[in-house]
């Protein structure tokens, strides 16, 4: 369901070890159902140096994917986890939050 969470969308994490954290959406991995959620599930990765690219090289700490199902769209009137829903505006699309009827 590509429609339901998108980028710069404010969530909370239902499932998982970081259960009850809200932050923003990063990006949507639609394909794989995963988003990234800034300062949420983070993960070290250990990185060579690569000096062509100019990046240094340790352990580095980035976000990394939450399950679509692990994570709730808050609701703009009182930042409570919500569904979304989908009215027909003046012809577009429009997502509602099903729990306050507030557009998103």
């Amino acid at each position: 369901m590509a429609h339901r969470i998108r980028r710069d969308d404010e969530v909370v994490v239902i499932g998982g070890k970081d259960r009850g954290k809200t932050g923003k959406v990063l990006r949507v991995d639609p394909k794989k159902n995963k988003v990234f959620v800034e300062g949420l599930n983070i993960v070290k990765r250990h990185q060579r140096p690569r000096p062509g690219v100019n990046e240094a090289g340790g352990v580095i700490e980035k976000e990394g994917p939450i399950h679509l199902s692990n994570v709730a769209l808050l609701d703009p009137k009182d930042h409570k986890p919500t569904r979304t829903g989908i009215i027909v505006e003046n012809g577009r699309r429009l997502r509602v939050a099903r729990r306050s009827g507030e557009k998103v």
